[in-house]
């Protein structure tokens, strides 16, 4: 794609699990390890990373010349969604094939300025837009997002098939809400499950890129247009965060080149 090296896909097989939360801050942190990042929101009947990324509601994307648009900037990030559009109470009522049709011009009329790395937060499920993505894009991999709760495990499941089934390698599990932690008393119980991101990891044979925890801070932080890697950029969260991005990024460009061996002798 024109302006774009890497695309990477966030995907779940269910809504509910913080993809988008997880899909912003993966961003962020991709571009704190000093890559050009950009977000596309391909969830089109109920885009959130407008809010997420603080952009104030009736912002629009300035014209960029027949037929082509300029992202919006958000705390450094290249941003397109939905959201830009329209009026974000008004519902989406639209068909599939109509659906397949918006995303894929956001995604081909976006005037994405020499991204290094495009994350698409992909909306639930495995319908029309996974598949207009499996077709029309070259994507290098998938991100899947899951709780350790069986029922999310279900889903992630059939996420991860249908990227095998198009043939999009999928770089790893993030287990989200992996275990919470009173804010009160330090008390820790792992509310969902324990054990269910790794377990998946495993049996598709992909690596688990981190456990977070389910915080009253992510969600704060995110609702009020400030995600954690950006409120809180030395937190123990934006550490696993920009982790996850390193091993991403690892994986789309292979592991660095290891510098010539020197030594010094008498």
């Amino acid at each position: 794609m024109e302006g774009v090296k890497h695309i990477v896909a966030v995907a779940s097989g269910k809504g509910g699990v913080g993809k988008s939360t997880v899909t912003a801050n993966l961003a962020l942190a991709m571009a704190a390890e000093g890559y050009r990042v950009g977000i596309l929101d391909a969830d089109i009947y109920g885009p959130s990373q407008a809010q997420m990324l603080g952009v104030g509601e009736g912002v629009r994307p300035q014209s960029a010349g027949e037929n082509r648009m300029l992202p919006l900037e958000a705390h450094g990030l290249q941003a397109m969604s939905m959201a830009f559009m329209v009026d974000v109470r008004e519902p989406m009522v639209w068909r599939g094939p109509m659906v397949a049709g918006a995303f894929q011009q956001l995604l081909t009329q976006t005037q994405w300025d020499n991204l290094d790395f495009l994350f698409i937060d992909m909306p639930p499920g495995t319908g029309d837009i996974q598949l207009t993505l499996a077709q029309k894009v070259p994507v290098d991999g998938a991100v899947i997002v899951t709780t350790p709760q069986d029922i999310a495990l279900l889903d992630a499941r059939k996420g991860i098939e249908m990227f095998r089934k198009v043939n999009v390698p999928v770089f790893g599990v993030v287990e989200n809400m992996s275990l919470h932690v009173c804010s009160s008393c330090g008390h820790a119980e792992p509310i969902f499950g324990e054990g269910g991101g790794e377990r998946i990891a495993n049996e598709y044979e992909t690596r688990l890129l981190g456990r977070l925890p389910l915080a009253l801070s992510i969600r704060e932080q995110v609702d009020g247009g400030r995600p954690t890697v950006v409120a809180e950029p030395d937190g123990e969260v934006t550490a696993t965060f920009r982790d996850m991005a390193r091993q991403v990024a690892e994986q789309v460009q292979g592991p660095a080149a290891e510098g010539p061996s020197i030594s010094f002798s008498d």
